[in-house]
C-alpha cells in the first residue's frame, strides 16, 4: 500500500468549527489526484459518486439545474447510457459510468413504460444500490465508513418516523442487518442495542430540538469516527479518504447563510462546552470497540 508522507504532512489542520473554507472538494481533488497512485484513485470513487447520482437523477427527472462538476460522469455518458437502454442498444462503453447505473436506468424505464411508481422514492432506490456498492470497497476502511454513514442515516430515520408515526419501511435504505432490524423490529433500541456501540448517541442527538443543531452533532459524531479510526494510518489512503469527508463537511456548513451559519456554529462550540467531557469520552471509548 502506497504512503504519502509528504502530502499527507503538507495538509493544514481542519476542524468542524473552521468558519474558513481551506479546500474546496473540488481544489482539494485537483491537488491529490497526480500524487496517488491508480489503484488509491480508485478508492475514492464512490465519494464522487454521489455527485454522479444527483447528476443522473436530474437528467432523468428534467431538473433544470447546472451539472455538477464534481461528478466523474459527464453529461455525454448518462445522455448515451439512457438512449442505449430505451432503445435497448449495446451498452456505451464508458470506464466511468458506476456498475449500478444501468440497473437503476432499467428500473426507471420500465416504471415509466407502465406508469407505476416504486414503493420507496427513486431518490432512497438510488442511494440503497449506491451504498451497496460503496460499501462493498474492496478498503476497509472506506467500506465501514459507508456502512457506518447508512446507518446513521437509516437510525435517525426511524426514530422520526417512530415519533411521527410513519412507516418506516417505507424510509430505511439498504439491505444490511441493521436496515432489516429497523424494518422489523419494534423494539426501543430495534434490537441493535447490543450490536452498535454509538446507538445511545445517536439517540441523544435526536432530542435536540434544534434541526441544525443536531446535523451540526452527527457530524461531530461521524468527524470523531473517523479521528479514531485513522489514527494509525496516518500517512495511508485512509487519511486522505478522511480528509476528504472533512472538507465536505466544511463545505456544506460553510455554504449555509453566513449569519446563520456563524450562530450555528456558537451554539454546537457553546453547547459542546456545556456538556461533560465525559460524553464524547464516552462516545470515542465506544468508537474503539467498533
Amino acid at each position: 500500500m502506497s504512503k504519502y508522507y509528504y502530502l499527507i504532512s503538507g495538509l493544514p489542520d481542519i476542524a468542524l468549527d473552521n468558519t474558513k473554507q481551506i479546500y474546496s472538494i473540488s481544489s482539494f481533488r485537483h491537488e491529490i489526484e497526480g500524487a496517488l497512485s491508480g489503484h488509491d484513485r480508485d478508492l475514492l470513487l464512490p465519494f464522487f459518486r454521489k455527485f454522479d447520482n444527483q447528476n443522473l437523477l436530474a437528467f432523468l427527472k428534467l431538473k433544470n439545474q447546472p451539472f455538477d462538476e464534481r461528478a466523474t460522469v459527464d453529461a455525454d455518458d448518462i445522455a448515451e447510457l439512457y438512449a442505449a437502454l430505451r432503445d435497448e442498444e449495446k451498452l456505451p462503453e464508458s470506464k466511468h459510468i458506476p456498475p449500478y447505473f444501468p440497473l437503476f436506468v432499467k428500473e426507471y424505464l420500465a416504471s415509466e413504460e407502465k406508469d407505476d411508481n416504486p414503493l420507496i422514492s427513486w431518490e432512497d432506490r438510488l442511494s440503497a444500490l449506491y451504498y451497496d456498492y460503496a460499501i462493498k470497497s474492496p478498503n476497509r476502511f472506506i467500506s465501514e465508513w459507508f456502512e457506518l454513514s447508512l446507518n446513521i442515516g437509516n437510525i435517525l430515520t426511524a426514530i422520526n418516523c417512530r415519533n411521527h408515526k410513519l412507516d418506516k419501511t417505507e424510509y430505511i435504505v439498504g439491505d444490511n442487518e441493521v436496515a432489516e432490524s429497523l424494518r422489523t423490529s419494534n423494539a426501543r433500541d430495534f434490537g441493535l442495542g447490543e450490536t452498535l456501540d454509538y446507538l445511545p448517541e445517536l439517540f441523544r442527538i435526536v432530542d435536540e430540538p434544534n434541526l441544525m443543531t443536531r446535523e451540526r452533532k452527527t457530524d461531530l459524531l461521524k468527524w470523531i469516527w473517523l479521528d479514531e479510526q485513522t489514527f494509525f494510518k496516518t500517512f495511508d489512503i485512509e487519511t486522505i479518504f478522511a480528509y476528504l469527508l472533512r472538507i465536505e463537511m466544511i463545505e456544506r456548513w460553510t455554504s449555509l447563510d453566513k449569519t446563520k451559519g456563524e450562530q450555528t456554529f456558537r451554539e454546537l462550540v457553546g453547547a459542546v462546552k456545556r456538556e461533560s467531557a465525559g460524553v464524547l469520552d464516552e462516545f470515542k471509548q465506544n468508537t474503539k470497540m467498533m
